[in-house]
C-alpha cells in the first residue's frame, strides 16, 4: 500500500512543540486540544493535511498568546528542523545553490508551499508560492516561510543580510514593531503576491560550513526520498488536476474519465487503489478545494456554492463541508473573514 504523501511532514510539528514547551505549556494537553494523536510523530513517513497543520499552528498561536507565531517560528528556525532538506542546504556551496536545493527538495517536508525567483537588474525577487489557486495561504505559514528563508540565509552564510522588500497578500496585523524586529524592514501588505527582495550579490555568498563530500551523501538521500514521494501519487494527482480543469462543468463520471485517459474503469480503480485512494476521494478533494475558494469570495452565497459544486441541495453541501473541515460553510466563511481583517 502506497502512503499518502500529500500535505506536510510531521517533522514540521516538532518546532511548534518546542516553542510551546519552551513557553511552559504541556505538550500532552496541546495534542489533546488539537485532536492529534501524538504517536504520529513516531512515524517519520507520516504526513499531515495542510488543514491540520494550519489548525495546529493557529492553536499554538492562541495558547502562547503570540499573534505573530509564524513570524517568530521562522526567526528561530534551525537547519535540523528541515531534516534532510536542511542538511542539503547546509552543505551547498553558495546561497544560490542552497535556495535551489530548497526549491527542489521542499516536497520532502511540504508539497503545498515552495519558492521561485527571478533576477531584476541588481536584485533577486524570491516568490513564496502556494500551490492552491482557490485558497488563501495561512498568514502564520506564509510569514513563517518568509522569516525562515531570511534567517536561514543568515545562519548558512554567517553574514549580515538585509531585505530590500517584503510583500504579503494578507492584511496588516496590529503588531507593526514585530515585523521590523524580525525582518529588519516593514513589509508591504495587500499585494498581489508573497515575496522577498534581496540584493543579487547575496546569491554568491558562500555557505560557511559546506562540505562537498557530505553534500553528495545528503543529496543522494534527498533525491531518493523526493523520487519516492513524487512517484507515489502521480496518477491520482494527474486525475485530480484534470478534474479541476473540467470545472465548473459537472464533475466527470468515472466512465467519462476512462475515455479521457484511454483506460478502462477497472484499470483506473486499480491504479487508484495502489495509491491508497478512490475516485470518490479525488472528487471530494476537488470539491473541498473549490468550496474553500468560493467561500473566500463574499459575492457567492452559500446556496450558490452548493449548486456550483453540483450538490443536490444546500443541506447536502453543508453536511459534506462539515465532514471535511469540522465546521459549517457559514462558520468557515466567518472565521476566514475575521482572519483576513487581522
Amino acid at each position: 500500500m502506497v502512503p499518502n504523501y500529500t500535505g506536510l511532514s510531521v517533522s514540521l510539528v516538532y518546532p511548534i512543540i518546542k516553542a510551546i514547551v519552551f513557553k511552559g505549556h504541556n505538550k500532552d494537553e496541546f495534542f489533546k486540544k488539537v485532536n492529534i494523536d501524538e504517536s504520529i510523530l513516531q512515524d517519520p513517513e507520516a504526513r499531515l493535511s495542510e488543514e491540520d497543520f494550519e489548525r495546529i499552528t493557529e492553536a499554538a498561536a492562541a495558547i502562547t498568546s503570540d499573534d505573530m507565531f509564524g513570524l517568530h517560528q521562522g526567526q528561530n528556525i534551525e537547519v535540523s528542523d528541515l531534516g534532510i532538506l536542511g542538511y542539503v542546504m547546509l552543505h551547498s556551496k553558495t546561497i544560490a545553490q542552497g535556495l535551489a536545493a530548497f526549491q527542489k527538495y521542499n516536497v520532502i517536508v511540504c508539497n503545498g508551499y515552495n519558492i521561485n525567483w527571478q533576477i531584476e537588474e541588481d536584485d533577486v525577487i524570491i516568490g513564496l508560492s502556494y500551490n492552491h489557486p482557490y485558497k488563501q495561504p495561512s498568514r502564520h505559514c506564509i510569514e513563517d516561510m518568509a522569516s525562515s528563508l531570511y534567517h536561514l540565509m543568515i545562519r548558512l552564510s554567517c553574514r549580515n543580510i538585509s531585505l530590500k522588500e517584503v510583500h504579503f497578500t494578507h492584511a496588516l496585523t496590529t503588531e507593526i514593531d514585530a515585523y521590523t524586529s524580525v525582518l529588519g524592514i516593514m513589509p508591504q501588505f495587500g499585494k498581489d503576491s508573497n515575496a522577498i527582495r534581496i540584493s543579487k550579490d547575496i546569491l554568491d555568498f558562500p555557505i560557511l560550513l559546506a562540505d562537498s563530500k557530505l553534500l553528495g551523501t545528503f543529496e543522494a538521500i534527498a533525491e531518493e526520498t523526493r523520487h519516492r514521494l513524487i512517484q507515489g501519487r502521480t496518477f491520482s494527482d494527474q486525475l485530480y488536476n484534470w478534474i479541476m480543469k473540467e470545472m465548473p462543468m459537472p464533475f466527470p463520471s468515472l466512465k467519462k474519465t476512462s475515455l479521457a485517459f484511454k483506460m478502462s474503469v477497472r484499470s483506473i480503480q486499480a491504479r487508484l487503489k495502489q495509491e491508497n485512494t478512490t475516485y470518490q476521494d479525488i472528487l471530494n478533494r476537488a470539491r473541498r478545494e473549490l468550496a474553500v475558494g468560493y467561500l473566500a469570495k463574499p459575492e457567492y452565497k452559500i446556496g450558490e456554492v452548493a449548486y456550483l459544486l453540483h450538490f443536490s441541495e444546500p443541506s447536502a453541501f453543508q453536511s459534506a463541508f462539515k465532514k471535511w473541515t469540522g465546521v459549517t460553510p457559514r462558520q468557515y466563511r466567518m472565521d476566514l473573514l475575521k482572519h483576513l481583517q487581522v
